[in-house]
């Protein structure tokens, strides 16, 4: 009987999961078509769920998901609060290392380009908290790929 009551425990925890994360899915989409709405934006979307603007394509070589890339960014939630940006000269990273926003989204604007990310938490930092970044959040971010580096 302890063997069955634990099972039970464990499929409920599961299908639980299973609904939050559902939920999260739903909750983001209203959110980033609303603000797309409210912003009246042209994005476009991914099959992922990613959304993405383009504001100038640029005229460079595009990255691919193997690139290492130097990116100006601002990012913030859909009520406009930063939570992070770069300077300037922006930042270098391997496009491997970042959220899988990133990896697909910055992939859409050649060198010179620039734009807007609209992240739904699944490809972002998901259900969970992470650093101050409360779980299941969108993530906007304003995207200028200055060099692809590598």
């Amino acid at each position: 009987m302890k063997h069955v009551l634990i099972a039970l425990g464990l499929i409920l925890f599961i299908s639980c999961g299973k609904d939050e994360k559902t939920d999260y899915v739903a909750e983001n989409e209203a959110e980033i078509v609303a603000y797309i709405e409210k912003n009246n934006l042209q994005a476009e979307k991914s099959q992922s769920g990613l959304y993405y603007v383009i504001d100038e394509e640029g005229s460079g070589n595009r990255p691919v998901a193997s690139s290492t890339v130097t990116v100006a960014y601002k990012g913030y939630y859909t009520n406009g609060k930063v939570f992070d940006q770069s300077n300037a000269e922006g930042a270098t990273f391997p496009l491997q290392k970042v959220i899988s926003g990133w990896t697909e989204g910055i992939q859409y604007f050649k060198e010179g380009g620039s734009g807007m990310l609209l992240v739904p938490s699944h490809l972002g930092y998901g259900s969970g908290d992470y650093n101050r970044i409360p779980g299941g959040s969108v993530l906007i971010f304003d995207v200028h790929l200055i060099s692809i580096d590598k």
